[in-house]
């Protein structure tokens, strides 16, 4: 068991002084994604991965953020519940900063389940590296985990929400946040887009992507190769030495 918020101070203190000092922090959002779809799905998916990655691993993980940046959602459905990204990247930059100055940790890793998530994790990050030079830093989101992570979120498409991936996956963990007689699929229209657009300038019903062709079966494929790669991720990152500069110049 490695998750922070099963371990008491005294268990969290000898995973540490076992040399566990690698984290990894799982970071989602609530917002929503579609008529068929759970709102928590994005940090049910980061959660969830990083659990299992973190379990193979022997790593500490912290307790997942709940809320993301999600204001391209508007509030013209339902559910979605936002940080802004001052308050989104304040909020990560003090957990992290605890997780570092009270627990000892050397290297962190940022997990996102939401794509605009992004900016306000790279602001906490620059922060947080210039204010602790000794520990490393690093962030990805699970699309970004590895080239296949990244064919699996985008099977139907670049600009994708609550999609085959996203569906398939939940249903393979979750399945009751699955109301699959509510699913419809829409096309992604921004390929080739210039702009940015919220959500309601793409989709009239929060999806992007083909979630009717979404399964258990195709989830539980999808988890184990996610959840492999981030393993092989972690593996790499904790093997990795620090860079060595040539100091004659």
């Amino acid at each position: 068991m490695t998750a922070w918020a099963n371990l008491s101070g005294l268990q969290l203190s000898e995973l540490i002084d076992a040399g566990r000092t690698f984290a990894v922090f799982p970071i989602g959002a609530t917002e929503q994604h579609g008529p068929h779809l759970a709102t928590g799905t994005d940090t049910l998916l980061s959660e969830w991965i990083c659990r299992e990655a973190c379990r193979r691993c022997n790593l500490p993980m912290l307790p997942a953020l709940p809320y993301g940046c999600s204001l391209g959602h508007t509030k013209a459905w339902p559910g979605t519940l936002s940080l802004t990204p001052n308050t989104l990247a304040k909020v990560i930059y003090e957990v992290a900063h605890w997780a570092i100055s009270a627990t000892k940790i050397d290297r962190l890793m940022f997990i996102s389940g939401h794509a605009t998530n992004g900016p306000s994790i790279e602001c906490a990050l620059l922060q947080l590296r210039y204010e602790f030079p000794d520990v490393r830093f690093a962030t990805r989101g699970l699309w970004d985990i590895s080239q296949e992570a990244l064919r699996i979120y985008t099977i139907d498409g670049a600009d994708i929400h609550a999609n085959i991936a996203e569906t398939s996956m939940v249903l393979a963990i979750e399945p009751n946040s699955v109301c699959m007689e509510r699913a419809q699929d829409v096309e992604d229209c921004s390929i080739g887009l210039v702009w940015r657009y919220a959500m309601p300038a793409t989709t009239s019903t929060g999806v992007v992507g083909h979630p009717t062709e979404s399964s258990a079966a195709l989830g539980r494929q999808m988890l184990d190769r996610l959840v492999d790669d981030l393993v092989a991720l972690l593996s790499q990152a904790e093997r990795e030495p620090w860079p060595t500069v040539d100091a004659d110049f």
